[in-house]
């Protein structure tokens, strides 16, 4: 689904559809700046929740109202992610939005059994498009 930044409410109502209130992993993969925060911003306001949005980078993982739970992995190697704990996150109740998170983690979210989507975001010259995985 390709859109521009200001249609990306589009996208959500669709992810919504497809995540149907369980509890899930959705991994975000994209380049700098191609809208992996955006996208988990425009989540959150879409669910009525006000919480400011941003990314985890420097705490690694961000919790907002809705059992929503936000996780950034960029320059981080997976296992101290694992050896830290929050890979027992995920067994919590809700959704975990995981920023840069790659083929590595989905094969330990299989291994585990974890629901997970993949979503790629791949930015355009005025738009982006959106590309679902399971």
């Amino acid at each position: 689904m390709e859109l521009s930044l200001d249609k990306i409410d589009l996208f959500v109502i669709k992810l919504k559809e497809l995540i149907d209130n369980k509890n899930i992993v959705v991994i975000l993969q994209g380049d700098l700046a191609s809208g992996k925060t955006t996208l988990v911003k425009s989540y959150v306001k879409s669910c009525g929740i006000d919480d400011n949005v941003t990314s985890p980078t420097f705490m690694v993982q961000s919790v907002y109202d809705g059992n929503i739970y936000h996780y950034d992995i960029y320059n981080k190697e997976l296992e101290s992610f694992i050896a830290t704990g929050l890979l027992e996150e995920f067994e919590k109740d809700g959704i975990h939005f995981v920023e840069w998170g790659d083929d590595k983690l989905i094969k330990i979210l299989k291994e585990y059994g974890f629901d997970y989507l993949k979503v790629k975001i791949e930015k355009k010259d005025e738009s982006r498009e959106y590309i679902i995985e399971s």
